[in-house]
């Protein structure tokens, strides 16, 4: 995303997040923008009956949570590690001041943000209303072609536990194993090791 030399010449700091660990958390007002260097970050809330929804999934050169940032608004959900990361943290002041004097980078994130807007419009329209089978094969594509940038012939081996996938999509985990065997039986998906290859 925005490159290592940019961030430390605007002041970024470097933050080291055990796995499990929060970095921001629901109502906080954002003060930084966030980059991943290495590991996952998820963003993530939970329902009233303690269900957890993952926003998204944020792995190396990453940004997460600028919405809020450039809005004003308090944050909508949590920011926790995966595993292990480090990220880059960038004060809200020189984020914008980097922004302004590198036109380039501006339109790459804008860029950026406008995927993610795509992503949750589509999301939102296959939740509502279609089947588990049909809502992961198309999370599934999504990651494979949006996020891993892999050509739709080229197979793509699924990152994304099973927990992960029921939580993308807003499904139980039993009814995202249960799709998982379907697709396998139709020849759509292989499994390969407990792994999901499509």
């Amino acid at each position: 995303m925005i490159s290592e030399a940019l961030l430390k010449k605007y002041g970024a700091e470097q933050v080291q997040l055990k796995k499990r660990e929060v970095l921001f958390g629901i109502d906080t007002v954002p003060r930084y923008y966030f980059q991943v260097i290495s590991g996952k970050i998820k963003m993530n809330n939970f329902n009233e009956d303690g269900k957890e929804f993952i926003q998204g999934i944020f792995s190396e050169g990453s940004s997460f949570g600028e919405p809020p940032l450039f809005a004003e608004l308090a944050y909508p959900a949590y920011a926790e590690a995966v595993e292990d990361s480090t990220v880059w943290k960038l004060e809200k002041k020189s984020f914008f001041q980097l922004l302004k004097e590198n036109p380039d980078t501006h339109l790459a994130l804008t860029k950026v943000l406008a995927g993610r807007l795509h992503y949750k419009a589509t999301m939102v329209a296959e939740i509502s209303s279609e089947s588990p089978e049909h809502r992961l094969l198309k999370l599934i594509d999504y990651f494979k072609i949006h996020i891993h940038k892999l050509p739709e012939d080229e197979p793509y081996l699924v990152e994304l536990s099973r927990q992960q996938m029921a939580d993308l999509t807003g499904l139980r985990v039993e009814t995202v194993i249960r799709a998982i065997k379907s697709l396998e039986k139709k020849n759509i998906v292989q499994l390969k090791s407990h792994k999901i290859v499509r």
